[in-house]
């Protein structure tokens, strides 16, 4: 008898955990899809106390109209909505992922009353069908906040600008500024670095990531490289970069055709070939790289050669001006056509071992007035130098932002 009570009470014990167990997991599915940040909508000029709030992003598929065809529109057709607006707001143009909020009644019925929709941080559109259908944007107030930092690599530019809690946005901007003067895998630890740039901040508190680069400098090979923002042509406002005594840090040439230089043949008129296996020149300068890696083309011009010869395999050559032409051979694919014009870092080819190459490489080749040269041992020129009548304009911009970058390096 005592057992059977027993038995009895553990199985009642077992029943009832059960049972919460069961209304404990229920509860918690059941909250989970409502889970949903409630917007401060007041941002958007509207009370949050009076709408029954909803907020979402655009999803893969997603149309404006199939997003506000799900609401109760109150008898108004989506047709008519969309019809009505066009002419203020680009429905086309909303993309995935990007924010929007549906505000509604707090009545059982949750008739739309507006959209809010935020295609970036800086700007909104409302559209509004309390009474009739109103549209307008908005742009919040944007305080850009100039900083200045310093310091010594220990490691990549990212991690060092990492270090400070700076964006990796700046890296890239610096990476492209200095693409002509400094090979970013040859700084070395302990190399000095100081950077002025801006910040954006919308509604003066959100972070809206990195406005413009103003100054910089990096020591290299045992020099600092300065690099300063200046626009010649004051009507058109375009910027290109100067060091500290107004020489353009864009050349005509770009150091390499690959983003990333690993080079393992230079331009050698007696070197032992590695498929050929005889002694042989090289009139080029081999840079390896993994199938399918993008090739540029160092300079802007026309592509005049595209084809296939069974040692240089896919190949293309590029004429830049009456004493520049420059090759790229072994491509895995050609990109472009013969005739065809191309900027300065435009996509050519693709890396492959075509013809006779022993591994995936790009071979470079440099003529100079129709003879193969070494590109590295050129000295290149700019791209624009420094009109005289403009370096007294560019030297009163440059000299405190210099200033500025020495006293917090020390120099």
């Amino acid at each position: 008898m005592h057992n059977t009570q027993i038995l009895k009470k553990t199985v009642l014990l077992v029943i009832v955990l059960f049972v919460l167990v069961s209304c404990k997991q229920s509860e918690t599915v059941s909250i989970i899809p409502d889970q949903k940040p409630i917007a401060e909508i007041e941002q958007f000029g509207f009370k949050s106390s009076d709408f029954n709030v909803l907020n979402d992003t655009i999803h893969k598929g997603d149309t404006f109209g199939g997003i506000i065809e799900n609401q109760n529109l109150g008898g108004r057709k989506v047709y008519d909505i969309l019809v009505k607006i066009k002419d203020s707001f680009n429905i086309r143009t909303v993309k995935m992922g990007k924010a929007f909020t549906l505000l509604r009644s707090k009545d059982r019925y949750k008739k739309l009353q507006a959209i809010v929709y935020q295609p970036d941080q800086m700007n909104y559109y409302v559209i509004d069908l309390r009474d009739s259908v109103l549209v307008y944007k908005k742009t919040r107030p944007i305080r850009i906040v100039q900083r200045t930092i310093s310091g010594k690599l220990d490691g990549s530019l990212s991690e060092a600008l990492n270090k400070q809690g700076v964006d990796e946005a700046l890296a890239n901007k610096l990476i492209k500024v200095y693409a002509w003067s400094i090979d970013f895998f040859k700084l070395k630890k302990g190399n000095k670095f100081a950077i002025t740039y801006t910040e954006r901040y919308v509604d003066d508190t959100i972070y809206d990531g990195i406005d413009s680069l103003k100054a910089a400098f990096f020591e290299y090979k045992g020099k600092l490289i300065y690099a300063f923002p200046f626009a010649q042509n004051q009507t058109s406002g375009k910027l290109d970069y100067y060091d500290d005594h107004g020489n353009a840090l864009k050349n005509f040439f770009l150091k390499a055709p690959l983003k990333f230089v690993n080079i393992t043949s230079h331009f050698n008129l007696h070197r032992f070939h590695p498929v050929q296996l005889i002694w042989k020149a090289h009139k080029g300068t081999d840079y390896a790289a993994p199938t399918g890696t993008p090739i540029m083309t160092t300079a802007a011009g026309i592509v005049e050669q595209t084809g296939y010869t069974a040692g240089n395999g896919n190949f293309v050559k590029v004429k830049h001006d009456k004493t520049y032409s420059t090759q790229y051979l072994h491509m895995s694919k050609i990109l472009v056509r013969k005739g065809q014009r191309v900027a300065q870092g435009s996509i050519i080819g693709k890396v492959g071992s075509t013809g006779l190459a022993s591994g995936p490489h790009v071979c470079y080749r440099f003529w100079k007035n129709g003879v193969q040269v070494d590109a590295l041992k050129l000295k290149l020129p700019n791209s624009q130098t420094m009109d005289r009548k403009n370096l007294p304009r560019f030297m009163a911009q440059m000299k405190p932002l210099k200033r500025e970058l020495d006293s917090v390096a020390h120099l």
